[in-house]
């Protein structure tokens, strides 16, 4: 992963400024920790990197050049997991997973199973709890790699088990080069990371 930048970053909703002259640079390995009350733009924040909503103003960058994070070269390099786990129920989890990774241009093999759920992949996507739920999301972060990870409260309906193993994936991807920007309201610790508070 190349540096990421941004500066000057502004967006409002409704009327509201959520935020204005944002900015902040990471290099390969770190990890940004998104924090602030709700309704301060931590959400809007990491679907505006995800380029599902675009700045009022500002820019942001990679390796110095300036990208457009709605294009599909910058997001074929990033995962996003928000609130939505974007799950189809009438699949199963052998499908679901299948379908997701190929999305990501990352085949249909499954050589690891990081989030233990290997027992559930004969079971239909609308009968999982909340916690199966988001630990199936959270499986294509590791069955198609890329670069760059945008986690919304991540750890939300995860037990401490599951919690350790997205923190462990957190770690690796980071020790490798990866970069991680996460809201988040103490459900996930990131180790040795920077502090971006919102709504000030």
């Amino acid at each position: 992963m190349l540096p990421l930048e941004a500066s000057d970053l502004a967006l409002g909703r409704n009327g509201r400024i959520l935020f204005d002259n944002l900015a902040f640079e990471l290099a390969p390995g770190d990890g940004l920790l998104l924090t602030g009350p709700n309704g301060s733009g931590k959400s809007s924040l990491l679907r505006l990197l995800a380029g599902f909503i675009r700045p009022h103003a500002g820019e942001i960058r990679l390796d110095g050049r300036p990208v457009d994070p709605s294009s599909s070269d910058f997001r074929s390099q990033l995962h996003f997991i928000g609130h939505a786990n974007a799950i189809k129920g009438r699949l199963t989890v052998r499908e679901n997973l299948e379908f997701m990774t190929r999305l990501a241009g990352g085949g249909t093999g499954h050589a690891t199973d990081p989030f233990a759920i290997a027992d559930l992949f004969e079971r239909q996507g609308r009968f999982l709890s909340a916690g199966q739920r988001r630990r199936l999301a959270l499986s294509r972060l590791l069955s198609a790699p890329r670069p760059l990870w945008l986690l919304d409260e991540p750890g939300v309906g995860l037990d401490r088990a599951s919690i350790d193993r997205l923190q462990r994936a957190i770690r690796d991807h980071r020790a490798a080069g990866g970069i991680v920007i996460a809201a988040s309201h103490g459900d996930v610790a990131l180790e040795q990371h920077l502090v971006l508070e919102l709504g000030r």
